[in-house]
């Protein structure tokens, strides 16, 4: 089984909630642009939404699948994003911004997100909650970065599964880096800032901006 299988499993219920309440914060028709950053068609599957979505990503699939008519994709950096200011009525991202290496490139992130889009919706796991998401397993992101590379490749539940070569586990756990909520919210300063919670233990933050 692949692994982005096994996410999409894992995960399935959590962002059929997120997903519906993303539809019940914003109002939408077919002339609706929303640039969702680094995302992939299976999000938007989950809801009948009739708005034109633009799916930016630094590599797109090739060839690429079949896709509605609303939905497209299109090659970009979200830290870079060449559109005009509110270029967008939505940007919408789901666990991408914690991918970016470190706070300078998060900080790049939201300011473009912030500057295209009239509207926001950013989601990301919570660094306090105990379940690491992309290595999956607990309490892995409390460790050194210096250890999380030993340990990476043969003592995760994601390394035993993938079997990556010592190189990529070691970029995986460089590219990760979870956000405190003080953090967040620093990086969205105008958003309302929710805390999705799980078994009563902050699981995630979206910021939203109407």
């Amino acid at each position: 089984m692949k692994i982005h299988h096994l996410y999409d499993r894992l995960l399935l219920p959590f962002r059929q909630r997120r997903m519906l309440r993303f539809m019940r914060t914003f109002n939408f028709s077919a002339e609706t642009k929303i640039l969702d950053i680094g995302g992939t068609p299976y999000n938007w599957l989950l809801v009948n939404c009739p708005a034109q979505i633009t799916l930016l990503n630094i590599k797109i699939p090739n060839p690429l699948p079949e896709l509605p008519a609303n939905i497209s994709y299109i090659q970009g950096d979200g830290t870079d994003l060449h559109f005009h200011e509110n270029t967008f009525d939505i940007v919408f991202s789901n666990s991408v911004i914690e991918h970016l290496f470190n706070f300078e490139n998060q900080e790049k992130f939201a300011a473009e997100a912030l500057r295209v889009g009239r509207q926001v919706w950013i989601q990301t796991p919570a660094r306090t909650f105990f379940f690491e998401p992309h290595f999956l397993t607990p309490f892995f992101h409390y460790l050194p970065k210096e250890l999380q590379t030993k340990l990476a490749r043969n003592f995760t539940v994601w390394g035993w599964i993938t079997r990556p070569s010592d190189s990529y586990a070691i970029n995986m756990v460089r590219e990760i880096n979870l956000l405190a909520f003080s953090e967040f919210q620093k990086l969205f300063p105008d958003c309302f800032i929710q805390k999705e919670m799980f078994l009563g233990m902050t699981k995630a933050f979206i910021a939203t901006r109407k």
